[in-house]
């Protein structure tokens, strides 16, 4: 009898350990769908953000802070140090300084070219930016690998400043000049 009740109680701790790990499944689950509803609604909100400010007629920029791509790009460095502040410090000179470096040449470039007379010129200074843009696309990618940062918010605003200064690279080409 002793036998028994030792599984009937075996037993029981089993069938109340696999409902604790049934419910542990629900709320990772829970967690999950909640995590991507978070991502959703703020992705929702940056695009319905971003198309608001192509819809306000604007007044011709006087110097590159007035560029609506320039202050994104902005943002989206600022954003990239916040992130590589967490990288292990064993990148400090490697991948942490890559990509800060390549974002910050992106606003720099667009702010460089914002001055040139030439819309050969402008345009050349854009294109640069927009080859900083994809290297730095690239070690964001290379970061989420590593298990670096989780970036999908740093990648939505990188697609902005990218569609941004596609249009502003389009419309310097099309002037006249």
């Amino acid at each position: 009898t002793e036998d028994r009740r030792q599984k009937t109680e075996d037993r029981r701790q089993k069938t109340e350990d696999r409902r604790q790990k049934t419910e542990d499944r629900r709320q990772k689950t829970e967690d999950r769908r909640q995590k991507t509803e978070d991502r959703r609604q703020k992705t929702e909100e940056y695009y319905s953000l971003t198309c608001k400010v192509k819809e306000i007629k604007r007044e011709p920029a006087k110097i590159f802070t007035d560029l609506i791509v320039w202050q994104k790009a902005h943002e989206f460095v600022l954003g990239i140090y916040k992130i590589t502040q967490d990288f292990p410090k064993i990148e400090l000179y490697g991948l942490t300084s890559q990509l800060r470096r390549s974002s910050v040449s992106i606003p720099a470039n667009i702010a460089e070219g914002f001055k040139k007379t030439g819309k050969a010129d402008k345009a050349r200074y854009l294109n640069i930016a927009q080859g900083s843009l994809e290297e730095t696309r690239y070690y964001l990618i290379l970061a989420k690998d590593l298990n670096y940062t989780n970036c999908i918010d740093i990648m939505l605003k990188l697609e902005d400043v990218s569609k941004l200064l596609a249009k502003y690279v389009s419309v310097i080409r099309n002037t006249v000049k």
